[in-house]
């Protein structure tokens, strides 16, 4: 049991990570970087290893992967192949196994029911965003989706939220930002959003306790219960 915070009032916007805070997805993630390194000549990596990569988007996550038994100058050199086998590879298995987490749709749809503007922002890049999204049958709760190639730049910057907040026509103080890592937190915090975090995630494998945020909440639904317009 988490204890709530309060002041959560004045709140207009919301705005919801993807992978670790909707979508446990690192089956996905984990079987396609290990057919990744399968096809590089390398050996498998186990599941908890995948998850301390997963937040800071595919060229992080390909790159940490490579890093683990190779030197820097053989990961530069196999980055670009490693990065096509990635995308074609995660074409074939994204959302084939990932699971929508308890409470997300009710969360969702309770701030619906309150007037809330609904946006997600991840870091995945667009084109796997968009169809895990109407996969797992989120899609219709977002007005506004952005990925992490959606701009120049992407979070810990707070570039998404704040182009969120400029959509809405709302100023950050009005915008709750709700996710599962110090990502999540750092753009909320430069953007002047409020933060809540989800314990549940992968945070890059740090305590959620350790993270800068206004609240843990146990899940979208808490959150939904928890901000009043």
């Amino acid at each position: 049991m988490y204890e709530q915070p309060a002041g959560f009032n004045h709140i207009h916007g919301v705005i919801v990570d993807l992978d670790g805070t909707m979508l446990h997805t690192a089956q996905d993630l984990h079987a396609t970087i290990n057919r990744v390194r399968h096809d590089l000549g390398l050996s498998a990596l186990a599941l908890d290893t995948v998850i301390s990569f997963v937040g800071k988007g595919a060229e992080n996550l390909v790159r940490s992967s490579l890093c683990i038994d190779q030197s820097q100058e053989e990961v530069n050199a196999r980055y670009p192949a490693a990065m096509q086998l990635f995308n074609l590879h995660y074409q074939e298995i994204n959302g084939e196994y990932a699971t929508v987490y308890p409470g997300v749709h009710e969360g969702l749809q309770a701030m619906q029911a309150q007037g809330l503007r609904l946006a997600c922002v991840t870091n995945k890049p667009m084109d796997f965003t968009i169809p895990l999204l109407y996969k797992t049958g989120l899609r219709d709760y977002f007005e506004v989706v952005y990925g992490g190639d959606s701009f120049s730049r992407k979070k810990p910057d707070p570039m998404q939220l704040l182009q969120v907040c400029a959509d809405f026509a709302l100023e950050p103080f009005e915008v709750v930002a709700i996710g599962d890592s110090i990502n999540d937190s750092q753009a909320a915090r430069a953007a002047g959003c409020r933060v809540l975090t989800v314990p549940y995630g992968y945070n890059h494998g740090h305590a959620i306790q350790d993270v800068d945020s206004d609240g843990i909440v146990s899940s979208l639904l808490d959150a939904a219960h928890l901000i009043s317009t």
